[in-house]
């Protein structure tokens, strides 16, 4: 009897100690997550975006007239002085060469103008012989006019000869220059290149570009020996002290700019550098993503706020990025933007209390990239979940993870 007592005592045992380890291992632990507190501290908004540094003034030196522009000694970053340093010496192009046809039309063209010279070389002749003749004809009849010899009528016709030649002899003279002017230009189109290639040792064959302000070589446009036209680009010259940064923003992020609002600087492989927003453009442009996606930008012009020796290391076209400030506060409840979800048209958090997460709607005011603004809802230290995973519900226990 008492034997039946103990095994029934023994099994009693065991099953107490399953149902134990079965409700151990069934009863929910807490979730491990990410806390983080809710602080009060300075908060800053920024727009920022990439942007880069360009020189405030370049100058684009070209070339004057068509010709073949002689391979450079220049390099980028040499120092010019202006009316002096000759950034590049041109050969201007020599007339170009015409095939047989056109050969002998412009010698017809010439023989016709030295005709035509001489034709009017005759007429001078002629209408001079005439002016002559008739200028006698009005002496003769003046001094008859006095004997009352011949009528007026005749002295007024000797008159009116002379003045009707003296026009016709200017016309013919006009008429001469404009005939040796086709004469010059049809032997000008007959002349020939001399077919040397190699440059002229006469220095007055070439012609000298000299760089029109002081500064540094930015670019060479035209390095090695070429033709080039009129007006083509063969050199950008500027200062590199005289630096502004140029950022195209997005519009929807330029509406909130205004000129004066302070920029941090970093990103350029130096120390945080201080700005100042000169101009915001009044037009944007377009201008297309390296995701393809077709975006509305605005440009906007920052000057440097402290002195060239924070940022002397920083030239031409170099790539920066810029946070400009919109708004700032030096004491506001601020949590981290990765706590806060959408719980219909309010923000909430999961706020730990009690080792439990639990629901809470708040009011957001300013975000930055990395804090909001808390108005409503929550208090300096209150423990919220950082990131939460859709494993947490409202009751739900968690406990802090441990980032070791």
């Amino acid at each position: 009897m008492r034997a039946n007592w103990i095994k029934r005592a023994v099994w009693a045992l065991v099953a107490a100690v399953a149902i134990v380890g079965l409700t151990w291992f069934a009863w929910p632990r807490p979730i491990a997550v990410d806390l983080a507190s809710v602080t009060k501290g300075p908060l800053e908004v920024t727009v920022d975006d990439e942007a880069r540094t360009r020189v405030r003034h370049v100058y684009t030196v070209s070339a004057p007239l068509a010709g073949k522009v002689l391979r450079t000694s220049r390099e980028v970053g040499d120092q010019v002085t202006a009316d002096e340093t000759v950034l590049a010496v041109m050969q201007p192009t020599v007339p170009a060469f015409h095939d047989v046809r056109t050969h002998e039309e412009l010698q017809a063209a010439l023989a016709s103008s030295e005709a035509a010279m001489r034709l009017a070389e005759a007429e001078v002749r002629r209408i001079e012989a005439a002016l002559t003749f008739a200028r006698t004809e009005l002496e003769r009849a003046e001094r008859l006019a006095r004997t009352d010899a011949i009528s007026l009528k005749a002295l007024d016709k000797a008159r009116f000869d002379v003045e009707t030649n003296e026009a016709a002899l200017a016309s013919a003279k006009a008429q001469l220059d404009v005939r040796r002017y086709e004469r010059t230009r049809a032997a000008a189109q007959l002349t020939h290149p001399n077919g040397n290639s190699e440059p002229q040792s006469d220095p007055a064959c070439c012609i000298q570009i000299r760089a029109p302000v002081s500064g540094r070589v930015l670019k060479l446009v035209q390095e090695s020996e070429v033709v080039v036209q009129a007006g083509a680009p063969l050199v950008d010259i500027g200062d590199p002290r005289d630096l502004e940064i140029a950022a195209d923003l997005l519009s929807t992020d330029a509406v909130r700019i205004k000129p004066g609002s302070m920029v941090r600087i970093d990103g350029w492989g130096g120390q945080p550098i201080q700005g100042r927003v000169r101009r915001v453009d009044p037009a944007g442009f377009k201008k297309v993503s390296a995701l393809g996606i077709e975006e509305q930008r605005v440009s906007t012009i920052i000057d440097f706020v402290d002195p060239p020796e924070a940022w002397s290391a920083l030239g031409h076209e170099f790539r920066v990025w810029v946070h400009v400030s919109i708004w700032n506060t030096p004491d506001a409840l601020r949590v981290p933007v990765g706590a806060l979800f959408r719980r219909g048209e309010d923000w909430a958090v999961f706020a730990v209390k009690a080792g439990r997460a639990q629901i809470t709607l708040v009011k957001i005011g300013n975000r930055s990239s990395q804090n909001a603004q808390v108005l409503e809802g929550l208090s300096a230290d209150d423990q919220v979940v950082l990131h939460p995973s859709d494993r947490i519900s409202h009751g739900t226990a968690v406990s802090k993870r441990d980032n070791r």
